[in-house]
């Protein structure tokens, strides 16, 4: 992987800090991020190469956008899906979700600007979260009649504790920066703009301290959030799949684009 190797067609940009620290870019920022079936696809196999790579010892996810981290789910390629297409895509999506999680070596968020969905999930997917004072978080699926998709109903309520995850996941409110360093959202709160170099910076960190050590501890930490933390995915996905195929879900999805309240049938 070279120095500033980059793709525009796959939406991502990735660097080296050193010998040990890859920074993943997400470079759609005329879509704000928003996570396509492309992009999906793209993080994921970058993701899973670099879980291969021995000689990185930490990565950081950012966003070449001042304005947003990511918005989540790419409501615009959304829009012109059937609940087939929806329900094809799904694989990919869980994918994606699945291979930050699955990193041995530590994964940091630099949030800056909207984090929002899907977005807020591939946060929550790394281990720790750097917040400039620009951050907003909210798992806002429910306003589009979708249920969090990337794990985010299993890890905000093991960031935050249950009731607090349970109040910003069935609002779909959003928690400004400083609420979210409070509440434990995010682990370092920084000026505006500097949420990247301050993830590389504690990536460098972590890059100094042993491989083998770094990696051990993050899997014991892991193991410590419970036993039964996929098959939380699993709840969750079912939890999905029944939302994705309701009335509910096409009724968010065409207010959304149509820029209305929605009007809910609650099937």
């Amino acid at each position: 992987m070279s120095e500033g190797a980059s793709s525009a067609s796959s939406g991502l940009v990735l660097r080296r800090h050193g010998a040990h620290v890859v920074e993943v870019t997400l470079d759609r920022p005329q879509a704000l991020n928003a996570v396509s079936t492309q992009l999906a696809l793209a993080i994921a196999t970058t993701m899973r190469e670099l879980a291969l790579d021995n000689d990185v010892r930490a990565v950081v996810l950012s966003s070449s956008s001042e304005r947003a981290f990511c918005v989540g789910a790419d409501l615009k390629e959304r829009a012109g899906f059937s609940d087939d297409d929806l329900l094809a895509q799904r694989p990919v999506i869980r994918e994606l979700f699945a291979s930050v999680r699955d990193l041995p070596m530590p994964a940091i968020a630099a949030v800056q600007g909207f984090a929002l969905g899907g977005g807020f999930e591939l946060a929550l997917s790394c281990d720790l979260i750097v917040a400039d004072e620009s951050a907003v978080f909210g798992l806002t699926e429910v306003t589009v009649g979708l249920v969090p998709g990337g794990g985010g109903t299993q890890l905000l309520a093991r960031r935050i504790g249950a009731g607090r995850a349970a109040e910003m996941t069935l609002t779909g409110r959003k928690v400004p920066a400083d609420e979210a360093f409070r509440r434990g959202i995010a682990d370092r709160l920084v000026p505006a703009g500097e949420a990247r170099e301050a993830a590389v910076e504690v990536a460098t960190t972590i890059a100094g301290n042993s491989p083998i050590a770094v990696r051990g501890a993050k899997r014991a930490m892991r193991a410590a959030l419970g036993a039964d933390s996929k098959a939380g995915y699993e709840v969750e996905d079912a939890a999905w799949h029944a939302a994705a195929v309701s009335a509910d879900r096409r009724e968010g999805i065409a207010a959304f684009a149509e820029k209305r309240a929605p009007n809910w049938s609650g099937r």
